[in-house]
């Protein structure tokens, strides 16, 4: 399946003028919930080998949220990070845009729990819907909003996916990839030559189908039918996903260097949803991008959803991998269909990430969790 003008839909913003406002990353966190599900638990519910799951997917390990987590508390924990990253108080916020395919519920937004549990008391906070690509879609939103409004100083933008509440344990083809997890950015004024431009988004929604959680919605609101048909879980049509990612991949590449008259060479770091890295290693050594440009997290964390990118870029800039100056081009894909791109001067913001504190123990889908919260472990990088 592939997007034509005919039934795609984008959107461009052209580079910032030398004197508009630029709006770069200033902090960013993320959070992983304590619990993991490696390899070996899930073989033997999906009907395969450990094996056979590395070997096709590339994902080792997924982080599972407890009973009483939800996506506001992984998000909120992220946000509480990256606002610390960025040196501001969480009050400093004027916005707080929450991207998100898991909400805490249909309504309200999942943003106003976030922006309850922070206390982000003065920020205007709303939801955006674009599944894995949300992140990026948000950020656009933020960019915007910041450089257009002078009242406007501070924004926080944050993917969360709680997938493992959705997820059918026995679903080989979704529950070796999904897993739960968090990670936002703040964003905010930077130098003239920093910071976001030539965002390019788009959409399709003749492939909405390939993707989705059938029922819940107002289209089949719950019942027993629903729940008997187990249509609350995710259901995706693997094949179709796998040949949209091998199309537009590429392609976002292609046009965002294009539109701005650079090579693959000039891109010091490509960041990019992480829904297979076995496939998006093929996809970038097809593409001519050096495997240690392409930064690949989802071996450690599975497909978080609209935390993907967010993720690996803030893992990019943990790892040194980022330097004030570096060039990052964003690619993003995600159900709707939807995918996006961007180009990053990084302006050496910090990072804090936070994690469980020890190894927790390994438990299935379906088994009791504790429902204490640990406290987390932070790990701290400046890039």
């Amino acid at each position: 399946m592939s997007p034509t003008p005919s039934t795609a839909s984008t959107t461009s913003t052209a580079p910032a003028s030398p004197t508009a406002h630029r709006i770069g990353v200033l902090g960013m966190g993320t959070y992983l919930p304590r619990s993991r599900r490696t390899n070996e638990d899930i073989a033997g519910d999906v009907g395969v080998t450990a094996d056979w799951i590395t070997e096709r997917t590339g994902v080792h390990t997924r982080h599972v949220a407890a009973p009483d987590e939800a996506a506001s508390d992984l998000a909120a924990a992220a946000v509480r990070a990256a606002v610390a990253a960025a040196g501001i108080d969480i009050d400093q916020l004027d916005v707080l845009i929450l991207a998100t395919s898991t909400p805490d519920e249909l309504g309200p937004s999942t943003a106003c729990r976030v922006q309850a549990l922070t206390g982000a008391r003065n920020a205007v906070a709303l939801d955006v819907s674009a599944a894995c690509s949300g992140w990026l879609f948000a950020a656009r939103v933020a960019r915007d909003w910041l450089a257009g409004d002078p009242c406007a100083r501070y924004a926080a933008v944050v993917g969360v996916e709680a997938y493992s509440k959705f997820i059918d344990p026995t679903d080989r083809g979704t529950a070796v990839l999904f897993a739960d997890g968090a990670a936002a950015s703040v964003l905010g004024p930077v130098a003239d030559d920093g910071g976001f431009a030539d965002f390019r988004l788009g959409s399709d929604g003749t492939g909405a189908h390939h993707v989705l959680i059938p029922a819940g919605g107002s289209r089949a609101p719950a019942s027993p039918g629903t729940l008997a048909g187990r249509r609350h879980h995710i259901h995706m049509d693997g094949r179709a996903v796998r040949d949209f990612i091998t199309e537009i991949f590429p392609r976002v590449v292609d046009e965002s260097l294009a539109r701005n008259r650079l090579r693959l060479r000039d891109i010091d770091v490509f960041i990019t949803h992480q829904p297979n890295p076995v496939l998006l290693r093929r996809l970038g050594d097809r593409i001519g991008i050096a495997r240690e440009r392409l930064v690949i997290v989802g071996g450690e964390v599975g497909n978080i959803g609209a935390a993907s990118a967010p993720y690996a870029l803030a893992g990019a800039a943990a790892r040194g991998l980022l330097a004030p100056g570096s060039r990052v081009l964003i690619a993003a894909f995600g159900a709707g269909v939807t995918w996006g791109s961007a180009l990053l001067t990084w302006t050496g913001a910090s990072v804090i990430r936070l994690g469980p504190t020890r190894p927790a123990r390994t438990v299935p889908l379906s088994s009791p969790r504790p429902s204490s919260h640990p406290a987390p472990a932070m790990q701290r990088s400046t890039s």
